[in-house]
């Protein structure tokens, strides 16, 4: 598509450096450019109107263009518009924020550290495990175990955890003392006939078993998001972390929770950590805290990790980490705004209600079409995963990039949804305020697209087997 130089598109083409993009892919086709927002919708500048179906990037929990966070965020702007947290600054939103979420979290938890975003808030912990292990007198306890597929962010660190090759390739990464084991994926990794709760023990005993190959001694802590994200809305099998954390009491290694996608009520309870019995000694959170509307994530800190680096700084002076904007006053009025009509509203139960009937549309529509594999989700977080063959399974050939193919067809009808990281499944994210009605919508314009999608491929020649 040719674009004018002096367009939007044309302009965006010329100067604009996007993330997450097929650089010379995005210089032939241009942006998609998106003008205003309203609900669960977004529009773009040529006035078409689509339905939001992943809350932007997981993150427009209450929607957009919610004005009370708006007026919220103005008046801040006008009473105290910036100050730092360094060399012990404070304010009141800061402080009103961090006692907010100590309240609310699944665990007791002492201290919040405040950072911008979600691999802040990754690399945050990672720097404290390793800051930890030094105070303790224990410099070889500093590796740290994550997922394949997890994602915990893009940073040298973060991205490091995260557990998708296109984060690694050609950036040097992972860094050293990282390591990965298998996803919990049942439909795809599980032994023929194997139960959940039997694959769910596997995988505790192969991290046991890791752990004794690396020694005991030099790991540090284990991380996962509660339902993978952006690697697939992998749905933990039954027992899952129940097992894992007796694996990791057994060998005195910290629980890290990334809650950055599933807090704030995505799964239908305030945490991903309350619908699976997850005791944190460290959680890191992000997205919804402040509806995406102005960049805040925290890192949540157990007795457990903050005696220690209390402690420390008595002899190394003050602890060497934080951002210029860390609890940003703006931002903690955001983040305050958002819990108050979340709590008001009853949002999270919203979603337990809406996200039911959700998931049971999406399985009984969807489940038995012949290139459809796996429906899998909580709450209002699911995903669609296409099959080449369903009795097998058989995925298809990555290189075909069926995900975004059929995820152009939605935007064609009028649905944003996302392809997911390394798998042909189609992600679902919406605004947690949707109501029964939009989520029929979604179900019937996925429906639509889907049916475009099997006619376009098949006469391509690729067909489900």
């Amino acid at each position: 598509m040719t674009h004018m130089p002096n367009s939007p598109e044309g302009r965006d083409i010329a100067y604009h450096f996007h993330a997450y993009t097929n650089l010379m892919a995005h210089a032939e086709t241009g942006p998609m450019i998106i003008d205003r927002a309203e609900g669960v919708h977004v529009y773009d500048n040529n006035g078409k109107k689509y339905v939001e179906a992943m809350s932007g990037l997981w993150s427009a929990a209450l929607g957009f263009s919610e004005e009370r966070l708006v007026k919220v965020a103005t008046e801040q702007m006008s009473a105290l518009p910036y100050y730092h947290n360094f060399g012990s600054k404070s304010h009141f939103k800061a402080i009103d924020l961090a006692e907010k979420l100590v309240s609310m979290a699944p665990v007791p938890m002492s201290k919040v550290f405040f950072t911008n975003s979600g691999s802040e808030a990754n690399d945050t912990v990672l720097k404290m495990i390793w800051y930890r292990s030094n105070s303790l007198g224990l410099p070889e306890k500093k590796k740290v175990i994550s997922r394949l597929r997890g994602y915990h962010g893009v940073t040298i660190a973060s991205g490091s955890l995260t557990g998708l090759p296109m984060v690694h390739n050609l950036f040097d990464l992972p860094i050293p003392n990282i390591l990965h084991v298998e996803k919990p994926h049942h439909y795809w990794n599980a032994d023929n006939g194997q139960s959940e709760a039997a694959y769910a023990k596997d995988l505790a005993e192969k991290l046991d078993a890791r752990i004794e190959l690396e020694g005991p001694e030099t790991v540090a802590a284990y991380i996962a998001e509660p339902v993978m994200g952006a690697g697939g809305v992998v749905v933990p099998p039954e027992g899952y972390f129940a097992e894992v954390q007796q694996v990791l009491k057994k060998h005195d290694t910290l629980m890290l929770v990334d809650e950055v996608i599933c807090g704030f009520g995505r799964l239908g309870k305030w945490f991903g950590c309350d619908v699976f019995g997850i005791e944190p000694d460290m959680m890191s959170i992000a997205k919804g805290l402040t509806n995406g509307y102005i960049p805040m994530s925290a890192s949540l800190i157990s007795d457990k990790v903050w005696d220690v680096l209390e402690n420390s700084s008595e002899d190394i002076g003050a602890f060497g980490h934080g951002f210029t904007y860390s609890g940003h006053p703006v931002a903690a009025a955001a983040g305050l705004a958002v819990l108050d009509v979340m709590e008001r509203e009853n949002i999270v139960e919203n979603v337990a209600d809406v996200g039911s009937h959700f998931q049971a549309q999406l399985r009984e529509k969807f489940l038995s079409h012949p290139l459809v594999g796996e429906v899998r989700g909580i709450g209002l977080m699911a995903a669609v995963e296409l099959v080449a063959d369903k009795s097998t399974p058989t995925a298809f050939d990555p290189g075909l990039k069926l995900g975004p193919k059929l995820a152009k067809i939605c935007l064609d009808e009028g649905m944003i949804v996302r392809a997911l990281f390394q798998s042909t499944a189609i992600g679902f994210s919406p605004p947690l305020i949707v109501n029964r009605a939009q989520v029929d919508d979604i179900i019937q314009r996925f429906q639509t697209a889907l049916a475009r999608f099997e006619k376009e491929i098949r006469s391509e020649g690729i067909s489900a087997d």
